[in-house]
Protein backbone atom coordinates (compact mmCIF):
# COMPACT_ATOMS: atom_id res chain seq x y z
CA UNK A 1 0.00 0.00 0.00
CA UNK A 2 1.62 3.49 -0.69
CA UNK A 3 2.27 5.68 1.89
CA UNK A 4 0.17 8.69 2.56
CA UNK A 5 -4.02 8.87 3.41
CA UNK A 6 -6.52 10.17 0.89
CA UNK A 7 -9.91 11.18 1.11
CA UNK A 8 -11.42 9.00 -1.22
CA UNK A 9 -10.52 4.60 -0.49
CA UNK A 10 -8.83 2.87 -2.95
CA UNK A 11 -6.55 -0.49 -2.78
CA UNK A 12 -2.96 1.53 -3.32
CA UNK A 13 -3.44 4.42 -0.78
CA UNK A 14 -4.68 4.32 2.52
CA UNK A 15 -7.80 6.22 3.71
CA UNK A 16 -8.39 6.35 7.53
CA UNK A 17 -11.87 5.51 9.04
CA UNK A 18 -13.14 5.69 12.68
CA UNK A 19 -13.04 1.44 12.77
CA UNK A 20 -9.07 1.52 11.54
CA UNK A 21 -7.90 1.55 7.77
CA UNK A 22 -10.59 1.75 4.56
CA UNK A 23 -9.68 -0.14 1.45
CA UNK A 24 -11.85 0.21 -1.40
CA UNK A 25 -11.51 -2.61 -4.81
CA UNK A 26 -12.69 -1.52 -7.88
CA UNK A 27 -15.04 -4.34 -9.52
CA UNK A 28 -15.35 -2.91 -13.09
CA UNK A 29 -18.97 -3.69 -14.34
CA UNK A 30 -19.58 -5.41 -10.78
CA UNK A 31 -18.82 -9.03 -12.39
CA UNK A 32 -16.71 -10.99 -9.76
CA UNK A 33 -15.30 -14.58 -9.85
CA UNK A 34 -15.41 -17.30 -7.43
CA UNK A 35 -11.88 -17.33 -7.06
CA UNK A 36 -11.80 -13.95 -6.25
CA UNK A 37 -14.44 -13.84 -4.06
CA UNK A 38 -12.04 -16.57 -2.09
CA UNK A 39 -8.98 -14.64 -2.22
CA UNK A 40 -10.90 -11.16 -0.74
CA UNK A 41 -12.52 -13.61 2.18
CA UNK A 42 -8.77 -14.31 3.00
CA UNK A 43 -7.56 -10.75 3.11
CA UNK A 44 -10.62 -9.75 5.06
CA UNK A 45 -10.19 -12.16 7.38
CA UNK A 46 -6.27 -11.48 7.50
CA UNK A 47 -6.22 -8.08 7.14
CA UNK A 48 -9.42 -6.66 8.17
CA UNK A 49 -12.66 -7.00 10.08
CA UNK A 50 -13.12 -10.74 9.03
CA UNK A 51 -16.29 -8.79 6.38
CA UNK A 52 -16.34 -7.06 3.11
CA UNK A 53 -19.12 -4.36 1.96
CA UNK A 54 -20.77 -4.06 -1.08
CA UNK A 55 -21.27 -0.25 -1.85
CA UNK A 56 -23.21 1.59 -4.24
CA UNK A 57 -21.10 1.32 -7.13
CA UNK A 58 -20.89 -2.17 -6.83
CA UNK A 59 -17.40 -1.58 -5.50
CA UNK A 60 -16.26 -3.72 -2.37
CA UNK A 61 -14.84 -2.52 0.83
CA UNK A 62 -12.54 -3.96 3.59
CA UNK A 63 -12.81 -2.46 6.30
CA UNK A 64 -11.10 -2.33 10.28
CA UNK A 65 -7.80 -2.61 8.57
CA UNK A 66 -4.94 -3.13 11.22
CA UNK A 67 -2.79 -5.57 9.61
CA UNK A 68 -0.97 -3.87 6.29
CA UNK A 69 -2.38 -4.66 2.94
CA UNK A 70 1.49 -5.43 1.84
CA UNK A 71 2.72 -5.67 -1.96
CA UNK A 72 2.13 -9.56 -1.88
CA UNK A 73 -0.84 -9.29 -1.19
CA UNK A 74 -1.42 -6.29 -3.53
CA UNK A 75 0.56 -7.96 -6.12
CA UNK A 76 -1.49 -11.20 -6.12
CA UNK A 77 -5.06 -8.54 -6.46
CA UNK A 78 -3.89 -7.71 -9.45
CA UNK A 79 -2.64 -10.91 -10.85
CA UNK A 80 -6.42 -12.01 -10.24
CA UNK A 81 -7.93 -8.84 -11.94
CA UNK A 82 -8.74 -7.31 -9.23
CA UNK A 83 -6.07 -4.61 -9.03
CA UNK A 84 -5.33 -2.06 -11.62
CA UNK A 85 -2.29 -2.95 -13.39
CA UNK A 86 -1.30 1.44 -13.49
CA UNK A 87 -1.84 2.40 -9.68
CA UNK A 88 -1.76 5.69 -10.58
CA UNK A 89 -5.38 5.11 -12.16
CA UNK A 90 -6.88 3.38 -9.53
CA UNK A 91 -8.35 5.66 -7.75
CA UNK A 92 -10.61 6.57 -10.30
CA UNK A 93 -14.31 5.64 -9.48
CA UNK A 94 -15.40 2.31 -10.30
CA UNK A 95 -17.14 1.88 -13.67
CA UNK A 96 -21.46 1.24 -13.08
CA UNK A 97 -23.23 -1.19 -15.09
CA UNK A 98 -26.20 -2.87 -15.08
CA UNK A 99 -25.90 -6.34 -13.17
CA UNK A 100 -27.83 -8.13 -15.67
CA UNK A 101 -24.76 -6.99 -18.50
CA UNK A 102 -25.26 -10.01 -21.06
CA UNK A 103 -27.98 -12.03 -19.78
CA UNK A 104 -30.90 -9.61 -19.59
CA UNK A 105 -33.82 -10.84 -21.91
CA UNK A 106 -35.02 -7.07 -22.29
CA UNK A 107 -31.69 -5.66 -22.65
CA UNK A 108 -30.54 -3.90 -26.20
CA UNK A 109 -26.97 -4.27 -25.66
CA UNK A 110 -24.40 -6.22 -23.78
CA UNK A 111 -22.56 -3.24 -22.20
CA UNK A 112 -19.43 -5.64 -20.80
CA UNK A 113 -17.12 -4.99 -23.57
CA UNK A 114 -17.83 -0.92 -23.34
CA UNK A 115 -17.05 -1.50 -19.42
CA UNK A 116 -13.94 -3.54 -20.39
CA UNK A 117 -12.54 -1.15 -23.13
CA UNK A 118 -12.75 1.81 -20.58
CA UNK A 119 -11.10 -0.33 -18.33
CA UNK A 120 -8.47 -1.06 -20.28
CA UNK A 121 -8.17 2.65 -21.65
CA UNK A 122 -7.46 4.25 -18.28
CA UNK A 123 -5.25 1.05 -17.67
CA UNK A 124 -2.63 2.34 -20.15
CA UNK A 125 -2.79 6.35 -20.39
CA UNK A 126 -1.06 7.19 -17.03
CA UNK A 127 -2.11 10.72 -17.66
CA UNK A 128 -5.78 10.09 -16.92
CA UNK A 129 -4.58 10.06 -12.83
CA UNK A 130 -5.14 13.50 -13.14
CA UNK A 131 -9.41 12.72 -13.39
CA UNK A 132 -10.76 13.31 -10.05
CA UNK A 133 -11.22 10.29 -7.98
CA UNK A 134 -14.71 10.70 -8.43
CA UNK A 135 -15.04 10.66 -12.02
CA UNK A 136 -17.72 8.38 -12.29
CA UNK A 137 -19.12 6.58 -15.87
CA UNK A 138 -21.74 4.59 -16.72
CA UNK A 139 -22.87 2.09 -19.50
CA UNK A 140 -26.73 0.92 -19.72
CA UNK A 141 -27.92 -1.64 -22.20
CA UNK A 142 -31.76 -0.72 -21.85
CA UNK A 143 -33.01 -3.60 -20.53
CA UNK A 144 -35.05 -4.79 -17.24
CA UNK A 145 -32.51 -3.58 -14.55
CA UNK A 146 -31.59 0.00 -15.21
CA UNK A 147 -28.83 2.61 -13.99
CA UNK A 148 -28.67 5.19 -16.11
CA UNK A 149 -30.71 7.36 -13.48
CA UNK A 150 -27.74 6.36 -10.65
CA UNK A 151 -25.77 9.52 -10.01
CA UNK A 152 -22.87 9.03 -12.61
CA UNK A 153 -20.40 12.34 -14.40
CA UNK A 154 -21.48 10.18 -17.61
CA UNK A 155 -24.02 8.17 -18.60
CA UNK A 156 -24.70 5.87 -21.68
CA UNK A 157 -27.85 4.77 -22.27
CA UNK A 158 -29.16 2.54 -25.01
CA UNK A 159 -31.94 3.34 -26.68
CA UNK A 160 -33.96 2.09 -29.88
CA UNK A 161 -34.98 5.18 -32.43
CA UNK A 162 -36.66 3.52 -35.72
CA UNK A 163 -35.58 0.06 -35.27
CA UNK A 164 -31.77 1.33 -34.83
CA UNK A 165 -29.35 0.68 -31.69
CA UNK A 166 -27.71 3.77 -29.82
CA UNK A 167 -26.32 5.42 -26.83
CA UNK A 168 -27.87 8.63 -25.84
CA UNK A 169 -25.24 10.76 -23.66
CA UNK A 170 -26.20 11.98 -20.66
CA UNK A 171 -24.26 14.16 -17.78
CA UNK A 172 -24.11 15.24 -14.64
CA UNK A 173 -25.21 18.79 -14.06
CA UNK A 174 -26.75 18.94 -10.88
CA UNK A 175 -25.70 16.37 -8.37
CA UNK A 176 -29.01 15.83 -6.79
CA UNK A 177 -30.57 15.19 -9.75
CA UNK A 178 -29.97 12.66 -12.48
CA UNK A 179 -28.00 12.81 -15.10
CA UNK A 180 -29.29 15.48 -17.85
CA UNK A 181 -29.79 13.72 -21.21
CA UNK A 182 -27.88 15.61 -24.03
CA UNK A 183 -30.06 14.62 -26.97
CA UNK A 184 -26.88 13.17 -28.54
CA UNK A 185 -27.26 9.81 -30.15
CA UNK A 186 -24.02 8.09 -30.72
CA UNK A 187 -23.33 4.56 -32.69
CA UNK A 188 -22.27 2.22 -29.78
CA UNK A 189 -18.66 2.30 -31.18
CA UNK A 190 -18.37 5.75 -30.81
CA UNK A 191 -19.04 5.80 -26.87
CA UNK A 192 -15.11 5.30 -26.15
CA UNK A 193 -13.74 7.95 -28.53
CA UNK A 194 -16.61 10.40 -26.94
CA UNK A 195 -15.68 9.47 -23.57
CA UNK A 196 -11.90 9.59 -24.02
CA UNK A 197 -12.87 13.31 -25.49
CA UNK A 198 -14.61 14.44 -22.54
CA UNK A 199 -12.37 13.16 -20.25
CA UNK A 200 -9.44 14.99 -22.22
CA UNK A 201 -11.42 18.61 -22.22
CA UNK A 202 -11.88 18.31 -18.60
CA UNK A 203 -8.01 17.52 -17.93
CA UNK A 204 -7.24 20.88 -20.72
CA UNK A 205 -9.20 22.77 -18.17
CA UNK A 206 -7.45 21.54 -14.92
CA UNK A 207 -6.12 23.99 -13.00
CA UNK A 208 -2.75 22.21 -12.24
CA UNK A 209 -1.57 24.61 -9.24
CA UNK A 210 -5.16 23.96 -7.49
CA UNK A 211 -4.86 20.74 -4.91
CA UNK A 212 -8.43 20.66 -5.43
CA UNK A 213 -10.16 19.13 -8.52
CA UNK A 214 -13.71 20.36 -9.67
CA UNK A 215 -16.13 17.98 -10.76
CA UNK A 216 -17.23 17.59 -14.10
CA UNK A 217 -20.90 18.50 -13.44
CA UNK A 218 -18.91 21.94 -12.11
CA UNK A 219 -17.01 22.63 -15.03
CA UNK A 220 -20.12 21.62 -17.72
CA UNK A 221 -21.43 24.49 -15.25
CA UNK A 222 -19.21 27.38 -15.54
CA UNK A 223 -17.83 26.51 -19.26
CA UNK A 224 -21.56 25.77 -20.14
CA UNK A 225 -22.53 22.51 -21.26
CA UNK A 226 -23.00 23.46 -25.30
CA UNK A 227 -19.37 24.98 -24.87
CA UNK A 228 -17.59 21.59 -23.22
CA UNK A 229 -19.29 19.86 -26.03
CA UNK A 230 -17.94 22.27 -28.87
CA UNK A 231 -14.67 21.10 -27.70
CA UNK A 232 -14.76 17.53 -27.32
CA UNK A 233 -16.71 17.79 -30.56
CA UNK A 234 -12.82 19.45 -32.05
CA UNK A 235 -11.27 16.15 -30.73
CA UNK A 236 -13.55 13.77 -32.55
CA UNK A 237 -13.22 12.22 -36.11
CA UNK A 238 -17.31 12.05 -36.31
CA UNK A 239 -19.87 14.41 -36.02
CA UNK A 240 -21.71 14.34 -33.14
CA UNK A 241 -25.53 13.86 -33.92
CA UNK A 242 -28.31 15.27 -31.97
CA UNK A 243 -31.89 15.08 -32.18
CA UNK A 244 -33.02 17.14 -28.95
CA UNK A 245 -33.34 15.71 -25.25
CA UNK A 246 -36.93 15.14 -25.26
CA UNK A 247 -38.01 13.49 -28.25
CA UNK A 248 -36.61 10.18 -27.24
CA UNK A 249 -36.57 10.17 -23.37
CA UNK A 250 -35.90 7.03 -21.09
CA UNK A 251 -38.56 6.08 -19.09
CA UNK A 252 -36.73 4.57 -16.12
CA UNK A 253 -38.31 1.73 -14.23
CA UNK A 254 -40.00 3.29 -10.56
CA UNK A 255 -38.84 -0.17 -9.25
CA UNK A 256 -35.37 -0.37 -9.16
CA UNK A 257 -35.06 -3.71 -7.16
CA UNK A 258 -36.40 -5.90 -9.90
CA UNK A 259 -33.25 -8.29 -9.84
CA UNK A 260 -34.56 -9.67 -6.83
CA UNK A 261 -35.59 -13.12 -6.73
CA UNK A 262 -35.31 -15.07 -9.70
CA UNK A 263 -35.60 -14.16 -13.05
CA UNK A 264 -34.92 -16.52 -16.40
CA UNK A 265 -31.66 -15.02 -18.19
CA UNK A 266 -31.84 -14.56 -22.11
CA UNK A 267 -29.78 -17.54 -22.41
CA UNK A 268 -32.36 -20.52 -22.43
CA UNK A 269 -32.81 -23.01 -19.40
CA UNK A 270 -30.87 -20.71 -17.30
CA UNK A 271 -31.80 -18.02 -14.68
CA UNK A 272 -30.13 -15.73 -12.38
CA UNK A 273 -31.04 -15.09 -8.34
CA UNK A 274 -30.81 -11.84 -6.14
CA UNK A 275 -30.05 -12.45 -3.26
CA UNK A 276 -30.08 -9.63 -0.28
CA UNK A 277 -27.15 -8.53 1.82
CA UNK A 278 -28.08 -7.38 5.26
CA UNK A 279 -27.13 -3.80 4.89
CA UNK A 280 -24.58 -4.68 1.99
CA UNK A 281 -22.56 -6.46 4.32
CA UNK A 282 -21.05 -10.17 3.66
CA UNK A 283 -19.04 -12.10 6.65
CA UNK A 284 -15.96 -14.09 5.16
CA UNK A 285 -18.02 -17.44 5.57
CA UNK A 286 -21.11 -16.10 3.25
CA UNK A 287 -18.53 -15.04 0.56
CA UNK A 288 -16.80 -18.34 0.33
CA UNK A 289 -19.56 -20.08 0.54
CA UNK A 290 -21.55 -17.88 -2.29
CA UNK A 291 -18.53 -18.58 -4.39
CA UNK A 292 -19.54 -22.32 -3.92
CA UNK A 293 -22.51 -22.03 -4.47
CA UNK A 294 -21.90 -20.06 -7.86
CA UNK A 295 -19.37 -22.84 -9.34
CA UNK A 296 -21.60 -25.73 -7.57
CA UNK A 297 -24.88 -24.24 -9.27
CA UNK A 298 -23.94 -21.65 -11.96
CA UNK A 299 -20.99 -20.05 -13.76
CA UNK A 300 -18.88 -19.08 -11.07
CA UNK A 301 -19.78 -15.72 -11.62
CA UNK A 302 -21.20 -13.28 -8.76
CA UNK A 303 -22.57 -9.77 -10.17
CA UNK A 304 -22.61 -7.12 -7.62
CA UNK A 305 -25.31 -4.57 -7.72
CA UNK A 306 -25.40 -1.25 -7.00
CA UNK A 307 -27.97 -1.65 -4.39
CA UNK A 308 -25.66 -3.18 -2.16
CA UNK A 309 -26.80 -7.10 -3.08
CA UNK A 310 -25.55 -9.09 -5.62
CA UNK A 311 -26.68 -11.95 -8.13
CA UNK A 312 -25.48 -15.28 -8.69
CA UNK A 313 -26.16 -16.09 -12.36
CA UNK A 314 -26.26 -19.30 -14.81
CA UNK A 315 -28.30 -21.60 -13.04
CA UNK A 316 -29.93 -24.15 -14.82
CA UNK A 317 -33.40 -24.03 -13.94
CA UNK A 318 -33.79 -27.64 -12.30
CA UNK A 319 -31.17 -26.37 -9.90
CA UNK A 320 -33.47 -23.48 -8.12
CA UNK A 321 -35.07 -25.08 -5.47
CA UNK A 322 -31.87 -26.50 -4.33
CA UNK A 323 -29.78 -23.26 -3.89
CA UNK A 324 -32.59 -21.10 -2.97
CA UNK A 325 -32.25 -23.67 0.40
CA UNK A 326 -28.59 -23.22 0.79
CA UNK A 327 -28.75 -19.20 0.54
CA UNK A 328 -31.57 -19.92 3.29
CA UNK A 329 -29.19 -21.65 5.48
CA UNK A 330 -26.46 -19.00 5.12
CA UNK A 331 -28.85 -16.69 6.50
CA UNK A 332 -29.56 -14.44 3.45
CA UNK A 333 -32.60 -13.91 1.61
CA UNK A 334 -33.79 -13.70 -1.71
CA UNK A 335 -37.33 -12.35 -1.39
CA UNK A 336 -39.09 -8.93 -2.94
CA UNK A 337 -41.18 -9.46 0.62
CA UNK A 338 -38.62 -9.44 2.65
CA UNK A 339 -37.94 -5.98 4.35
CA UNK A 340 -34.46 -5.99 4.00
CA UNK A 341 -34.55 -6.06 0.10
CA UNK A 342 -34.18 -2.31 -0.06
CA UNK A 343 -32.90 -1.49 2.94
CA UNK A 344 -29.67 0.40 2.73
CA UNK A 345 -27.43 2.39 5.74
CA UNK A 346 -24.18 3.96 5.20
CA UNK A 347 -21.01 2.49 7.49
CA UNK A 348 -22.53 4.54 10.99
CA UNK A 349 -20.10 6.30 13.35
CA UNK A 350 -19.00 2.92 14.48
CA UNK A 351 -16.38 3.46 11.43
CA UNK A 352 -17.38 7.36 10.33
CA UNK A 353 -16.64 10.29 12.29
CA UNK A 354 -18.88 12.46 10.33
CA UNK A 355 -22.25 10.05 11.39
CA UNK A 356 -24.36 10.91 14.26
CA UNK A 357 -25.87 7.94 14.55
CA UNK A 358 -24.66 3.84 14.65
CA UNK A 359 -26.61 3.45 11.00
CA UNK A 360 -25.89 -0.09 10.75
CA UNK A 361 -26.59 -1.46 13.69
CA UNK A 362 -29.92 0.40 13.73
CA UNK A 363 -30.77 -0.97 10.30
CA UNK A 364 -30.33 -4.19 11.87
CA UNK A 365 -32.13 -4.01 14.85
CA UNK A 366 -35.21 -2.24 12.31
CA UNK A 367 -35.31 -5.12 10.17
CA UNK A 368 -35.26 -7.78 12.71
CA UNK A 369 -38.28 -5.72 14.35
CA UNK A 370 -39.84 -5.74 11.37
CA UNK A 371 -39.51 -9.53 9.88
CA UNK A 372 -42.69 -10.67 10.33
CA UNK A 373 -43.82 -7.93 8.01
CA UNK A 374 -44.16 -8.93 4.14
CA UNK A 375 -44.45 -6.76 1.29
CA UNK A 376 -45.32 -6.96 -2.11
CA UNK A 377 -42.92 -5.60 -3.43
CA UNK A 378 -39.35 -4.06 -2.00
CA UNK A 379 -39.90 -0.29 0.09
CA UNK A 380 -36.64 1.54 -0.44
CA UNK A 381 -35.30 2.82 3.50
CA UNK A 382 -32.46 4.86 4.02
CA UNK A 383 -30.20 5.15 7.11
CA UNK A 384 -27.58 7.69 6.76
CA UNK A 385 -25.98 8.68 9.43
CA UNK A 386 -25.24 12.61 8.44
CA UNK A 387 -26.49 14.97 5.07
CA UNK A 388 -23.66 13.74 3.16
CA UNK A 389 -25.54 10.46 2.13
CA UNK A 390 -22.53 8.52 1.65
CA UNK A 391 -24.86 5.07 1.14
CA UNK A 392 -27.20 6.63 -1.00
CA UNK A 393 -27.44 9.55 -3.30
CA UNK A 394 -30.80 8.92 -4.79
CA UNK A 395 -34.35 9.31 -3.25
CA UNK A 396 -35.70 7.08 -1.23
CA UNK A 397 -39.33 5.87 -0.11
CA UNK A 398 -38.23 6.26 3.61
CA UNK A 399 -35.24 8.64 4.46
CA UNK A 400 -34.01 8.42 8.39
CA UNK A 401 -31.34 10.87 9.00
CA UNK A 402 -29.49 10.56 11.91
CA UNK A 403 -29.30 13.26 14.52
CA UNK A 404 -28.53 13.46 18.43
CA UNK A 405 -31.07 14.06 20.72
CA UNK A 406 -31.06 15.97 24.30
CA UNK A 407 -33.39 14.12 26.59
CA UNK A 408 -32.25 16.34 30.31
CA UNK A 409 -28.69 14.99 30.90
CA UNK A 410 -28.48 12.50 28.28
CA UNK A 411 -27.89 12.31 24.62
CA UNK A 412 -29.98 9.58 22.65
CA UNK A 413 -29.54 9.01 18.97
CA UNK A 414 -32.13 9.15 16.96
CA UNK A 415 -33.95 10.41 13.23
CA UNK A 416 -35.67 12.89 11.00
CA UNK A 417 -37.91 11.36 8.88
CA UNK A 418 -38.40 11.93 5.12
CA UNK A 419 -40.66 10.50 2.78
CA UNK A 420 -41.86 10.58 -1.06
CA UNK A 421 -39.85 13.13 -3.06
CA UNK A 422 -39.59 16.53 -3.83
CA UNK A 423 -37.27 19.26 -3.68
CA UNK A 424 -35.36 19.00 -0.86
CA UNK A 425 -32.25 16.27 -0.36
CA UNK A 426 -34.03 13.46 1.58
CA UNK A 427 -37.75 13.68 0.48
CA UNK A 428 -40.73 15.62 2.61
CA UNK A 429 -39.97 15.46 6.34
CA UNK A 430 -42.35 13.98 8.53
CA UNK A 431 -41.02 13.87 11.75
CA UNK A 432 -38.54 15.39 13.45
CA UNK A 433 -35.98 13.90 16.66
CA UNK A 434 -37.20 10.59 16.67
CA UNK A 435 -35.24 8.44 19.07
CA UNK A 436 -34.55 4.95 18.13
CA UNK A 437 -36.73 3.52 21.13
CA UNK A 438 -39.65 5.03 19.05
CA UNK A 439 -38.97 4.17 15.31
CA UNK A 440 -39.40 0.74 15.01
CA UNK A 441 -43.03 1.17 15.91
CA UNK A 442 -43.27 4.58 13.62
CA UNK A 443 -41.69 2.59 10.67
CA UNK A 444 -44.36 -0.44 11.10
CA UNK A 445 -47.09 1.90 11.40
CA UNK A 446 -46.06 3.92 8.18
CA UNK A 447 -45.81 0.96 6.31
CA UNK A 448 -49.12 -1.13 7.26
CA UNK A 449 -50.57 2.10 6.61
CA UNK A 450 -49.65 1.83 2.77
CA UNK A 451 -50.24 -1.52 2.43
CA UNK A 452 -53.73 -0.94 3.11
CA UNK A 453 -54.04 2.37 1.77
CA UNK A 454 -51.89 1.76 -1.83
CA UNK A 455 -54.33 2.52 -5.05
CA UNK A 456 -52.69 -0.99 -6.29
CA UNK A 457 -50.50 -3.51 -5.36
CA UNK A 458 -47.85 -2.05 -7.68
CA UNK A 459 -48.22 1.46 -6.09
CA UNK A 460 -44.28 2.23 -4.43
CA UNK A 461 -44.25 3.53 -1.27
CA UNK A 462 -43.04 6.87 -2.70
CA UNK A 463 -45.85 7.30 -5.32
CA UNK A 464 -48.14 6.60 -2.34
CA UNK A 465 -46.72 9.15 -0.23
CA UNK A 466 -46.77 11.51 -2.84
CA UNK A 467 -50.45 11.95 -3.81
CA UNK A 468 -51.22 12.47 0.15
CA UNK A 469 -50.57 15.93 2.03
CA UNK A 470 -48.55 16.16 4.60
CA UNK A 471 -51.52 16.91 6.90
CA UNK A 472 -52.97 13.46 5.24
CA UNK A 473 -49.57 11.71 6.14
CA UNK A 474 -49.44 12.86 9.21
CA UNK A 475 -52.59 11.76 10.44
CA UNK A 476 -52.43 8.26 8.65
CA UNK A 477 -48.75 7.60 10.29
CA UNK A 478 -49.81 8.75 14.23
CA UNK A 479 -53.35 7.58 14.74
CA UNK A 480 -52.38 7.24 18.12
CA UNK A 481 -50.79 10.37 18.68
CA UNK A 482 -47.20 8.94 18.39
CA UNK A 483 -44.91 10.63 20.71
CA UNK A 484 -42.93 12.09 18.18
CA UNK A 485 -42.54 15.58 17.00
CA UNK A 486 -44.81 16.80 13.83
CA UNK A 487 -42.84 18.81 10.93
CA UNK A 488 -44.93 22.00 11.39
Amino acid sequence: MQSGFTACPGLFYATPARDGILSRIRIPGGIINSTQCCVLADIAEYCGGGYVDVTNRANLQIREIYTTIDEKILGRLQNIGLGSSNTDVDHIRNIMSSPTAGIDRQELIDTRPLVQAWDKYIAVHPHLSGLPAKFSVCFDGGGTVRVCDRPNDIGFAAVLIDGNLYFRLHLSLNASKPPMDTGILLNPEECLPVLVALAEVYLNHLDTTSSRKPRLRELLNTLGCKNYLQEVQRRLPFPLQSVGSQEYQNQIPTNQYKHISIHPQRQSGLSYIGVILPLGRLETVQIRRLADLAERYGSGTIRLTPWQNLLISDIPNQRLPDIQREIESLGLHWSVTNIRSALVACSGNTGCASSATDTKGHGRELAAYLDHLKLSQPVNIHFTGCSKSCAQHTKSDIALLGVSINQGKATVEGYHVYVGDSDQKFGREVYQYVTLAELPTLIEQMLRVYKIQRLTPDESFGEFANRHTMAQLKQLFSPNKAKVKSKE
